[in-house]
């Protein structure tokens, strides 16, 4: 997982994310908890919303929901740089 170096070595973690286990090396296991948490949390949202069992289909749509955010985020940023590079 590309995170930034803050100079300390690697650290194996293991997280859950939608009842599954992941065991992942990082540098920042506190923020890479988070994530994990987040993504299973919004993975619980999708499938009461969808009511799938396939755990395929929900970790696609939280993906792409979560790709939308992203991408709005992304969109709203860049033009607040524009409107400042305007100034």
């Amino acid at each position: 997982m590309a995170e930034e170096k803050n100079n300390q070595p690697s650290e194996r973690v293991v997280v859950e994310i939608y009842g599954n286990s992941y065991p992942l090396k990082t540098d920042n296991p506190q923020a890479l908890k988070k994530l994990a948490a987040a993504v299973d949390k919004k993975m619980k949202a999708m499938s009461r919303s969808v009511r799938s069992f396939d755990d395929r289909k929900i970790a696609v749509l939280t993906a792409l929901q979560i790709a939308e955010e992203y991408y709005q985020l992304k969109k709203d940023y860049d033009e607040l740089v524009d409107l400042l590079d305007e100034k």
